[in-house]
């Protein structure tokens, strides 16, 4: 039997199946270990993957498999920001807070969301970043509340520095990996098939029985609820938010092209994306300091181009077999 027969027949086995998952459980098991092995700047660092992790997860929902370019990712996030610093200033205990300001995001989500889906393609996606402004502004002018321009200061986390980088830490971790169950369910649910079914042809859809009103207000909704609670633990984590760093539109362009880089409508990929494009900022940040944001912008459209459907979309067996042409090729030569 030669090797491509064998790679073919093996690629639907229970192991390989189980590999992926198996890659994953190894990656968790460094990123609990990383407190006890590296110092505060990579703490830091895998603090930032958890956090795009579980912000790319969620933009997956409405992006991915609804196939609706939602622009919302920095309004979810600097709504549960703004939710739970007030309240952590009111006097309420931090986690309780971060839960209060998850329910409230998501409420306002499911709201939004069954307005703002009636609109389709380029028309959603500028309701969706206008969105993004509007909360910016509101939290501008409403002062009495939000701080106004000169911000909102947080509560400051008390235990020191270091235990402090180990409690947002593995805050931020635990999110992902709600994100990523949530997904996981999705994924091989009604839920998920209905929303790849809106995906490749809403009308057709919604002529077979799919509810598509409602499926899209539960992934519009999905898309928000760990976005809150990264916001809330977020501004825990800073100990001061800004409206114009609450409401970055440079944070809701990045969520998209982490889970485009890693592909998109699929588990891993929002993951392997985030993680990927936090390395890759960081790297060009410190080798030029300058130039970083030209660069990075550089390179995003580079991938975007060359790589439409992601990693994970990759069809290996293609360049496998161009690789053996051009390998027979050179043998013949």
């Amino acid at each position: 039997m030669n090797t491509n027969s064998f790679s073919l027949t093996s690629a639907n086995t229970p192991r390989s199946k189980l590999f992926p998952h198996i890659i994953f459980g190894i990656w968790i098991g460094l990123l609990i270990a990383m407190p006890f092995m590296a110092d505060n700047y990579y703490i830091r660092l895998a603090t930032f993957v958890c956090m795009y992790g579980a912000l790319a997860l969620s933009w997956n929902f409405i992006g991915g498999y609804a196939g609706y370019p939602s622009f919302s990712t920095a309004a979810f996030m600097g709504l549960g920001s703004y939710a739970g610093a007030i309240l952590q200033k009111a006097g309420m205990p931090m986690v309780l807070a971060w839960v209060c300001a998850t329910i409230f995001v998501s409420l306002f989500a499911a709201l939004v969301g069954a307005a703002i889906l009636r609109m389709k393609g380029h028309y959603f996606a500028i309701g969706s970043i206008s969105m993004v402004e509007v909360l910016r502004l509101i939290a501008s002018l409403w002062s009495n509340l939000t701080g106004g321009g000169d911000g909102l200061n947080v509560p400051i986390f008390q235990g020191g520095p270091d235990y402090a980088a180990r409690v947002f830490f593995y805050s931020m971790l635990t999110v992902m990996l709600l994100a990523w169950l949530t997904t996981l369910f999705v994924d091989r649910s009604k839920l998920g098939f209905g929303l790849r079914c809106i995906n490749q042809n809403e009308d057709a859809a919604d002529m077979v029985g799919v509810s598509v009103n409602r499926y899209k207000t539960v992934a519009y909704t999905l898309s928000a609820v760990y976005c809150g609670t990264v916001g809330a633990i977020y501004a825990s984590w800073v100990s001061y938010i800004a409206p114009t760093d609450a409401f970055g539109i440079l944070l809701t362009l990045k969520v998209p092209v982490m889970t485009m880089l890693g592909g998109v409508g699929t588990v891993y990929g929002p993951i392997i994306g985030s993680a990927l494009f936090v390395l890759m900022e960081e790297t060009i940040w410190a080798k030029f300091l300058d130039y970083h944001q030209a660069i990075l912008g550089v390179v995003i459209v580079l991938l975007i181009f060359f790589l439409p459907g992601g990693l994970l979309k990759l069809d290996y067996k293609k360049l496998y077999s161009k690789k053996d042409r051009s390998l027979n090729v050179s043998r013949q030569a």
